[in-house]
């Protein structure tokens, strides 16, 4: 059985534990606070990031976009139909367009400073970063991801899915960042019924159950954070 190398409300490591779901696998799940920086964690991934995939055999697979392109390599095949990379070159570039715009663009825009403004430095010591809020992050981060929202809208209007008629990792890449948003409450769903609509899909699929079941302690989720029907 594979470990995972996680901590719940890095957004990266969310859409790993969804692909990992989506695929039928279920590992060992380990959670890492990547601020510790861990002697034994960082002998594993020198970066000191997450996620990190530990395969049975020993192999270690940093990063949630090689995560994401190690599965595809190596369990893509056996997914038939179901398979979240397309066959197709063309299609191919269109998901890893995406999944940079999430993975990368809206974590820096977004989720970055959200996820660590209001929940990382509630469990960091001063010296690790730890304190209050930078309340001029969290105001950048709220309006970024407004436009994030209307270029979801935006995608959806034309396509099925995200990056095409099929659910691709960029569906579950912009759905595990907008669930650490959406969790704090910072998603304006009322600008955008189209992303709204697209991520109520996503969020009904049962790989997204662990995500939901995620609780930050001392801290409720949002009214509608859990709610299917939302």
């Amino acid at each position: 059985m594979a470990t995972l190398y996680h901590f719940p409300f890095c957004a990266n490591s969310r859409f790993i534990r969804l692909v990992l779901a989506e695929m039928g696998m279920e590992p060992t799940l380990f959670e890492e606070r990547p601020w510790e920086h861990r002697d034994d964690f960082l002998l594993i991934n020198p970066a000191g990031t997450t996620p990190v995939l530990l395969e049975q055999n020993g192999l270690v697979i940093p990063g949630a976009g090689v995560v994401a392109e190690y599965l595809d390599e190596t369990r893509g095949l056996g997914l038939s139909g179901r398979r979240m990379m397309p066959e197709d070159t063309v299609g191919r570039v269109e998901v890893r367009r995406l999944l940079d715009w999430f993975l990368v663009k809206f974590d820096s825009e977004v989720t970055g400073y959200l996820v660590n403004e209001k929940i990382s430095k509630r469990f960091m010591a001063a010296h690790e970063g730890g304190g209050p809020p930078d309340m001029n992050a969290i105001r950048a981060a709220r309006t970024n991801v407004r436009y994030h929202l209307k270029y979801i809208g935006y995608l959806i209007a034309r396509r099925k899915w995200i990056a095409g008629d099929n659910l691709t990792y960029a569906d579950l890449a912009a759905a595990a960042h907008l669930s650490c948003v959406d969790y704090l409450g910072d998603v304006p769903w009322d600008e955008d019924e189209m992303a709204r609509n697209w991520y109520a899909r996503v969020k009904s699929r049962p790989s997204f159950r662990g995500l939901l079941a995620d609780r930050v302690p001392g801290m409720a989720p949002s009214g509608h954070y859990a709610d299917l029907d939302f």
